[in-house]
């Protein structure tokens, strides 16, 4: 026992045995079958809903004499200065201090809360606004008004601080003041909105002439189309025809060029039409057509064919604007029916007419040529005749059963075993999506992976589900993809960076696994690098020099080289970055790689000297960024020199040429040529002795 102590003295006058806790024996359930009474979660958390307790809250505090109220506001005015002087910055605290003071109907303490609210942030207006309304609502009008007044001249830009003053003034009645703010809100040149309030406000008042005068300046100072469009509609309703038509001529001469122009002309055509001007509003129309680009002109020529189908001649409209353009596509088509080109112009100028039957009739006539050979490029342009069809069904018929039709046509029409058009099977199942029709959706994406799998279909489905937050879909389709295309490193790479996204760090590093163990794939050199940055992004550095050594195991490319080397300088964690010793650990493990790989290329492949070259200079650099700790003369004296020297090109007729090129002489080729030299003056020399001696 003593013993027991003396091993744990943390125990003090207690044993071990004593302390040990006794857990019960779990007890054996013999029968096993269910009981007659069942017991539901439901019936649980009812029992326990019934069972509970009710809620403590604390009694109601009643003030009955002057001393209590007065500590009691000493008490709160504490609480709120100190918690101002914890979060200054929190205007909410200042507003509920405000209220609370008003409420005890201390208005000048109320003030003064708001005043030092303001000295902390008077940039923000909502606390403007609130100020002004405690004002206004206990009917302080002076005060309001100086607040106001400071608002609108501190934040001149906030349109609601003006909109507040005024409407306070005009239900005062004082309209002299409201026009007065007005005019000062008018020298800032405010929005549109702003100066059509102005408008309004003095219509009101039935001041006609000053609304006029208002006008002048509003188009002076924003002197778009449609400011000039309201001033003529003014001028129209208090029935002076005469300014209004002055407005409208006014408008062309400014903003004949203007990119809006189109709706000044249509506005001024149907004024004159009103006014039975006919003539007038044809004349405006022509010089509109002749003067506005055809591209901006659409909604004009509409305006145009109407107002000739109300007042011309129809028949003679129709031969005069349309019939002719009509009989030349007509033309044109009954020669080649198979000219693509010349039925879509042919829709687009029926489509400009809008008669919804022709419309159907040119698109069914046109898709009725199908081309020839089943071959894809006689196809790519005919297929835009059935996309150009549903959309016109959809966004313009507004005909969705119709739509339908269309696509599932056109889907049946393709020979699929040949060759297919991802861009139907995705533009029929986003329409579904766009109808809510997601089951439909999936099952036309699912008949196109079946029938005619492409990558941009595999693509925009994952993007599809991923969307709708349908993981597991997403990777059966993933894997769908890869089963199809195993080679496709793009697959692969996002395959993994969807479950690095879900944090499967495991399954992430599985699929990777398995990619680089395929036995082909289209861009490798990718899929390396996404997995060398996915470990190093998870902060695993033996596993990515583990993968940078399988790398180059494969291949001894120069980059590969340099990217190892490169990690190997910078493979720490950002809270070492400071530490010394580790630096240096890096930079020698980045040395290391360097001086594998100009063994490499000096023994293994002499003959790559611009890329031993390029390597240097990396390594060159690397250790000028280490600064103090890295080492350039270590490198120096391994660069090779520049030589520019010429060969000679064989050319199949004629004379042959020289090119210049440059080569590369080591330090180590160096001294082998001076032996050479040597050796070579040497045997000169003993020539000469020989030749002198006979």
């Amino acid at each position: 026992m003593a013993s027991s102590r003396e091993a744990d003295p943390s125990l003090g006058y207690l044993t071990r045995k004593e302390t040990e806790v006794k857990l019960p024996r779990p007890t054996r359930v013999k029968n096993k079958t269910p009981a007659p009474i069942q017991i539901t979660a439901e019936q649980i958390l009812r029992e326990a809903r019934e069972r509970q307790e009710a809620e403590i809250r604390p009694p109601k505090q009643k003030i009955t004499d002057p001393t209590e109220l007065a500590d009691y506001r000493l008490r709160k005015r504490k609480e709120f200065e100190s918690l101002i002087s914890r979060v200054r910055w929190n205007k909410s605290v200042w507003v509920k201090y405000a209220k609370w003071e008003e409420s005890q109907k201390d208005f000048k303490r109320a003030r003064s809360v708001w005043e030092r609210a303001l000295e902390v942030d008077y940039r923000d207006h909502t606390m403007w606004l609130k100020y002004a309304d405690v004002e206004m609502k206990n009917k302080f009008v002076n005060h309001a008004r100086n607040v106001w007044d400071r608002a609108v001249t501190l934040l001149p830009r906030v349109d609601q601080l003006w909109y507040k003053y005024i409407h306070m003034e005009e239900m005062l009645g004082n309209v002299a003041g409201a026009r007065q703010i007005f005019e000062r809100w008018m020298n800032w040149m405010p929005d549109q909105q702003g100066w059509l309030s102005y408008i309004k406000f003095e219509l009101r008042y039935n001041e006609v002439e000053r609304a006029r005068e208002i006008f002048e300046r509003f188009v002076q100072c924003h002197p778009k189309v449609s400011a000039w469009i309201r001033f003529a509609k003014f001028e129209m309703k208090n029935g002076e025809i005469e300014r209004a038509r002055n407005c409208y001529e006014r408008a062309v001469d400014k903003l004949a060029e203007d990119e809006e122009a189109e709706q000044l002309f249509v506005a001024f055509a149907e004024f004159e039409e009103k006014c039975k001007e006919t003539e007038r509003a044809r004349c405006i129309y022509k010089f509109a057509l002749d003067h506005i680009l055809k591209g901006r002109a659409e909604d004009l020529y509409r305006k145009f064919v109407a107002f000739e189908k109300q007042y011309g001649d129809r028949e003679g409209i129709e031969d005069a604007i349309v019939g002719k353009r009509r009989f030349q596509y007509e033309d044109e088509v009954r020669k080649n029916p198979r000219n693509y080109d010349t039925w879509f112009d042919y829709i687009r100028l029926e489509e400009s007419v809008g008669n919804k039957e022709r419309i159907r009739e040119v698109y069914e006539r046109a898709i009725a040529n199908v081309p020839p050979a089943e071959e894809k490029r006689y196809w790519q342009r005919y297929i835009y005749l059935w996309i150009n069809y549903a959309l016109y069904e959809e966004l313009d018929a507004q005909d969705m059963e119709r739509t339908r039709d269309v696509y599932r046509e056109c889907l049946k029409l393709i020979p699929h075993q040949k060759f297919s058009f991802a861009k139907i099977w995705l533009l029929a199942a986003q329409f579904e999506i766009r109808q809510l029709r997601i089951k439909e959706a999936r099952l036309l994406l699912g008949e196109a992976i079946g029938r005619a799998p492409k990558d941009k279909i595999f693509k925009k489905y994952i993007e599809i589900e991923l969307h709708f937050g349908n993981i597991d879909r997403c990777r059966k389709l993933y894997e769908k993809y890869l089963e199809w295309s195993p080679e496709n490193c793009y697959a692969w790479s996002k395959f993994a960076e969807l479950e690095k996204s879900l944090y499967e760090t495991e399954r992430a590093r599985a699929i990777f696994e398995l990619a680089i163990d395929q036995p082909s794939l289209d861009m490798p050199e990718l899929l390396w690098k996404a997995y060398i940055d996915f470990e190093i992004s998870e902060g695993e550095f033996k596993r990515t020099r583990a993968l940078y050594e399988r790398l180059l195991n494969r291949t001894k490319h120069l980059k590969v080289w340099i990217s190892f080397a490169k990690f190997e300088a910078s493979a720490m964690d950002s809270e070492a970055e400071e530490d010394i010793e580790l630096k240096k650990n890096c930079l020698q493990r980045a040395r290391d790689v360097f001086e594998r790989a100009i063994s490499y290329f000096r023994n293994s492949a002499p003959e790559l000297k611009e890329e031993r070259a390029m390597l240097l200079e990396e390594w060159l650099n690397m250790e000028s960024s280490f600064g103090e700790l890295g080492d350039v003369n270590l490198v120096r004296a391994k660069l090779p020199k520049k030589l520019k020297k010429r060969r000679q090109i064989d050319m199949e007729d004629g004379p042959a040429m020289y090119e210049e090129y440059i080569d590369y002489l080591f330090p180590e080729e160096t001294q082998t040529t001076n032996l050479k030299i040597l050796e070579a003056a040497y045997k000169w020399k003993k020539q000469r002795v020989a030749s002198e001696e006979d």
